[in-house]
């Protein structure tokens, strides 16, 4: 189900999935991913809407998916021994993912 949000960071109405909703101290709140920007926000209940079926018909501007099987490396420079080997990583260093960024693109 598609519903639309407020976002405070972008100061618009957006269209989002809820992902989850949770009760903070005096108001309930939903953990939201927006499907035109590929993000995940956080909106006070009282902030969602149902959309209007023109507003759905506009085609998505982003796509939440995976990398099945996609596992981070790094560059390893070994500088006694001059080499350079890629090797597996606990996560993706910021190089790896500005350059898979500028794949997309």
């Amino acid at each position: 189900q598609i519903y639309v949000v407020f976002s405070e960071e972008l100061k618009c109405w957006c269209r989002a999935v809820i992902k989850s909703i949770m009760y903070c101290t005096d108001h309930y709140q939903t953990e939201c991913f927006l499907v035109d920007y590929a993000k995940t926000i956080f909106v006070k209940l009282k902030d969602i809407r149902v959309a209007l079926e023109a507003f759905m018909q506009i085609p998505y501007r982003a796509k939440k998916c995976r990398l099945y099987r996609t596992k981070p490396v790094t560059l390893r420079i070994d500088f006694c021994e001059d080499t350079a080997k890629i090797v597996p990583a606990k996560r993706w260093d910021s190089a790896a993912t500005r350059y898979f960024q500028s794949l997309l693109k």
